[in-house]
């Protein structure tokens, strides 16, 4: 069937060795895929954005910054970007937005991985097991018991009790930990678990507090010197959230002093941009000190599965235009286009899809601009959110004369930021 635009002109540009599944689909998909396996900065990301005529696609694991002068090195083709992580930070969204630039993450598909990192460094730290292997390493036999806990019966405090936050929980409750959390909005307990009523109640009870909020003004430098004193002596950091979160400094007097027992880090609040630059922190050397480089998401299933996820979202983003899982568009959540009802049943309708700046008065324009066409509109749909305006007709199968006329009039209504089409 034909499309309004032929798929193997498609480009997609994946860098940081984005899962190799990413590369198959969007293969099979028809598009033609350049892919890096290192993030690239500079002259080198401007050349790859824009070589060939400018990606249509780009996705990205967390070290590429795409800034507002990256995005615009992209051109007017650039359509979407895909986060292949978590966090977004790393994207100018709001530009991208300004751009009808649709940003796409995966949230939730290596929850699994970071609870279960969480698990084995909750473990570890009771068990002082990387003191223990340290020790062996260099010859040494320490047979003894001295510092050593079963996990069993202990208080983890849980900072955030989202969808890592209450795996994490469960998980914990099933080896015997007594389970307390704390979020700033109301969340049901799974199992037994107790909500407290503030992080001070947290952490004042917990023997083991773990962290897994998001960056935002409220969490940055959450945890310093106040809150470390807070807590229990002896008792544990667990970090595998955001590096700004926790005051480095501050713990790493807290570790030295003896007031807290053990730490495990995977995230830091300045971290190298790739293997040759050194990693520098205060806490390095500390005994009974986890310290990982940001690998809490970082298993194969999880790769895969962040893959898998964002690439369906930015298909039918696409395909279809559907903007559902995108952090920085209004999101509609768009039916398959229709065959039935066109005017030429052996062509699909025409979809329009619209982006605008979010002012009274455009809904109207497009709709005058259709009646004056005399484009019969067999479906629309509309959301809005912020500045950003998204509105999708579908309309009667038209000719390619008749489609450029549409698309003409309909970018000249002043609030237009981006009009494509699909059939």
């Amino acid at each position: 069937m034909k499309t309004s635009f032929p798929k193997e002109k498609i480009r997609v540009l994946l860098l940081e060795g984005v899962h190799p599944v990413a590369r198959q689909v969007f293969a099979e998909e028809g598009f033609a895929v350049a892919h890096h396996d290192k993030a690239l900065e500079g002259a080198a990301l401007k050349k790859a954005l824009s070589e060939g005529g400018g990606a249509h696609l780009v996705g990205i694991r967390s070290k590429t910054q795409l800034t507002r002068e990256m995005l615009e090195a992209g051109g007017s083709r650039l359509l979407a970007v895909g986060a292949f992580c978590i966090g977004t930070n790393q994207i100018d969204v709001a530009s991208a937005r300004q751009r009808g630039v649709a940003v796409f993450n995966s949230p939730f598909s290596n929850t699994r991985s970071v609870a279960e990192l969480t698990i084995a460094e909750i473990v570890a730290l009771n068990r002082r097991l990387t003191d223990q292997s340290a020790l062996m390493h260099k010859g040494k036999w320490d047979k003894s018991a001295a510092g050593a806990h079963e996990v069993r019966g202990r208080v983890l405090g849980i900072v955030g009790y989202g969808h890592i936050g209450s795996q994490v929980s469960v998980l914990s409750e099933a080896m015997g930990m007594r389970v307390v959390f704390f979020d700033i909005a109301s969340k049901l307990p799974l199992g037994n678990a107790r909500a407290c009523k503030s992080l001070d109640e947290l952490l004042k009870v917990a023997d083991i507090v773990t962290l897994h909020v998001p960056e935002t003004p409220g969490t940055k430098g959450m945890i310093g010197k106040a809150q470390l004193r807070a807590m229990k002596k002896g008792a544990m950091l667990i970090n595998n959230a955001r590096g700004g979160v926790v005051d480095i400094p501050a713990l790493a007097g807290a570790l030295k002093d003896q007031h807290l027992g053990g730490a495990a880090l995977d995230v830091f609040p300045h971290e190298p941009a790739g293997k040759d630059e050194p990693f520098v922190s205060e806490v390095q050397g500390l005994p009974n000190v986890i310290l990982t480089p940001h690998v809490g998401g970082s298993t194969e299933e999880a790769q895969e599965n962040i893959a898998v996820d964002v690439v369906s979202k930015l298909l039918r983003f696409v395909n279809n235009g559907s903007t559902t899982g995108s952090v920085n568009m209004p999101v509609v959540d768009l039916p398959e286009q229709p065959v039935e009802g066109a005017s030429d049943t052996r062509r699909r309708p025409h979809r329009i899809l619209h982006l605008h700046r979010n002012v009274p008065g455009v809904l109207s324009q497009i709709n005058s601009t259709m009646g004056e066409l005399k484009v019969n509109i067999l479906a629309q749909y509309l959301q809005t959110s912020g500045d950003v305006g998204y509105v999708v007709l579908d309309i009667d199968a038209v000719d390619a004369a008749r489609s450029k006329v549409i698309q003409e009039r309909l970018r000249a209504v002043p609030e237009t930021v981006r009009v494509r089409v699909l059939f």
